[in-house]
């Protein structure tokens, strides 16, 4: 039976496939390709161009493949974003989820692993997070991926199902094989953006906030690899469908780094001095968050390899070389 996959043309959502495929699976995926891109889905696996608050088609896939299994990675992301347009955020992280999750679980969906973030916890009170500590988000994003959280642990009591939902922490990297990657013009993703000024895409980068209760005064966030992610994703399946009940994890290594720190090791690595400028903090932007990560260690026998952020920020820049190949290799065709 296939795993529906909706996102999957994503950046995380991606190297979910990526791991799905590695073992085994066969996999459904569901992407508007809003921000996705087709060629990030591995050859061999059924995309579905479509929206995921499209309740007859999801319904039709999940009952004509007799899918029992959904990973929902398919969301808006960029907390300034959700600031300024907080209405955007709520239809298409909350409103559509709800239809989603409708669908799937009126068609025969029994799990479902849900993708969240840290942003549900706010202004932590503690110096790193726990699943304990009572969630308070502080901006549109946050509170449009807690609400989402809520309406599924109340279908699962309703219908009888079980999920797991993994909060992550600062995603980054790329598939160490240079198979996927973060993709998108318009990311705002620390190590992203660093790694595009250092590969000659832009002019240089902002940090914004440098006067926040932090040792150096910038913020500090807890960076996991892409590709340790999708594992987790694996294991939570895998608890799942062995009979697990339902969880709330956090996916982070439990440990921070400043925007500061982080720049200066894309710089190091990268072998190249961008400009960096100074600016005001972002509204929503809370001063740290760093993962409480031993639940998800003990619960799902996860095991990360990747926890370095040297390794990080070099699959991150070997990933703009890919990117740069793919562009010249489209213009080369087109000419």
């Amino acid at each position: 039976m296939p795993v529906l996959v909706t996102g999957g043309a994503g950046y995380i959502g991606s190297h979910m496939v990526l791991e799905l495929v590695a073992r085994g699976e066969t996999v459904v995926v569901v992407d508007d390709l809003s921000t996705g891109f087709s060629w990030a889905v591995p050859q061999g696996v059924e995309l579905v161009v479509g929206d995921v608050a499209d309740a007859a088609m999801v319904a039709r896939l999940v009952g004509e493949r007799d899918i029992t299994d959904l990973v929902h990675f398919a969301a808006k992301i960029v907390v300034p974003d959700s600031v300024a347009d907080p209405l955007g955020y709520y239809l298409g992280n909350t409103v559509k989820t709800r239809a989603l999750f409708a669908a799937a679980i009126g068609a025969g969906v029994r799990h479902v692993i849900f993708s969240s973030t840290a942003a549900v916890y706010g202004e932590p009170r503690v110096a790193v997070i726990a699943e304990s500590e009572p969630p308070a988000p502080i901006n549109p994003y946050g509170r449009s991926k807690l609400m989402s959280e809520w309406m599924l642990a109340d279908a699962a009591a309703a219908h009888g199902i079980t999920y797991t939902v993994l909060r992550y922490f600062n995603v980054a990297g790329a598939d160490p094989e240079g198979r996927s990657g973060q993709s998108s013009l318009k990311a705002t993703h620390l190590i992203k953006v660093a790694s595009q000024a250092a590969a000659g895409e832009r002019a240089g980068i902002e940090i914004f906030g440098t006067d926040y209760p932090t040792p150096d005064g910038t913020c500090i966030r807890d960076y996991i690899h892409v590709t340790d992610l999708a594992r987790a994703h694996w294991a939570a399946l895998q608890r799942l469908r062995a009979g697990g009940g339902s969880l709330v994890l956090n996916c982070g290594y439990g440990r921070g780094y400043s925007v500061r720190e982080v720049v200066e090791v894309v710089k190091r690595v990268s072998g190249i001095d961008f400009p960096v400028k100074l600016s005001p903090r972002r509204p929503g932007d809370p001063a740290a968050l760093v993962a409480g990560a031993e639940r998800v260690r003990i619960k799902l026998g996860w095991n990360p390899v990747l926890d370095d952020l040297e390794t990080i920020v070099r699959h991150a820049l070997a990933w703009e070389n890919v990117l740069a190949r793919r562009t010249a290799d489209a213009a080369a065709a087109s000419a």
